[in-house]
């Protein structure tokens, strides 16, 4: 049996993370992400359940997820290998304007598409980014990449959300109170709805329910303490984790490394910076 692994290098210079998952088994419960994540399936089968559509991805297919799109898989015919690219907003919007001319942030109509050559091309970054190559190559591949990537799938995303307005008052007010404990009766206050009522807006429209969502804002806050340095216990106490535990279990399911393994990722580009 092969052994589970996760690689993956921060490059600093390309704004990016690149990551592979190799023999990975386990199920990702539904989650999202506030950066884009694209990534090509080198092995195996799995169920992929994105927003409301289901479908089987394998390998060749090239995953296309925005922010805040939600996302789960599960496996259906052998273990996963597989490469990821994590890109932040700012570093989107700014290969948006050098490639299609415009200061839009993308958006990615499908999660999944079959482009060999977009792959191979994905493929050429990946390598270059995990395999520290110079500068220029690692900055060649990424345009090139997504001179196919930005022009081939992506459109512009709309401004202006088409979730109902309770919806987002209580995405609004999850943000700005995560770090503290939230009860379903302040959050259906909030929105002006009942419990069951928001519970089942809430996830029409987003996904995810309440409670998913105010565990990826978590993660997500979490994942920025420990880019910055601070340490695992810390960073579970300011994002509302009063257990240790509690918060090693949800980092990994959302984002395949240990918090520790996270803070270890960025400390190695902070000593070679």
């Amino acid at each position: 049996m092969r052994q589970a692994a996760r690689t993956a290098r921060y490059d600093q210079a390309l704004g990016l993370e690149a990551y592979s998952l190799r023999a990975v088994d386990r199920p990702f419960p539904s989650h999202f992400h506030d950066h884009y994540v694209i990534g090509v399936v080198e092995r195996g089968t799995r169920t992929l359940t994105c927003g409301r559509q289901q479908q089987v991805i394998g390998p060749g297919d090239v995953l296309l997820f925005n922010p805040g799109d939600s996302h789960a898989c599960i496996q259906a015919d052998g273990s996963l290998d597989y490469r990821g690219l994590n890109i932040p907003r700012s570093t989107m919007l700014a290969l948006a304007e050098e490639i299609m001319g415009s200061r839009a942030m993308p958006g990615f109509s499908v999660a999944v598409v079959r482009d060999g050559e977009l792959a191979g091309r994905l493929r050429a970054l990946h390598r270059a980014v995990l395999g520290e190559e110079p500068e220029l190559r690692r900055e060649e591949a990424l345009l090139l990449a997504w001179g196919l990537l930005l022009p081939g799938y992506a459109g512009m995303v709309e401004t202006v959300s088409a979730c109902r307005v309770e919806v987002e008052r209580t995405c609004a007010f999850i943000r700005s109170h995560y770090a503290r404990h939230i009860t379903l009766e302040e959050l259906s206050l909030q929105a002006g709805l009942s419990k069951s009522a928001l519970v089942r807006a809430f996830a029409k429209a987003k996904g995810v329910t309440p409670y998913r969502y105010l565990m990826a804002v978590r993660i997500s806050e979490a994942r920025r303490l420990l880019e910055r340095g601070v340490s695992s216990a810390e960073a579970a106490v300011e994002t509302g984790f009063s257990d240790q535990s509690h918060f090693t279990n949800y980092f990994t399911a959302f984002t395949g490394l240990t918090p520790g393994a996270c803070r270890e990722l960025f400390r190695q580009e902070w000593e070679r910076g």
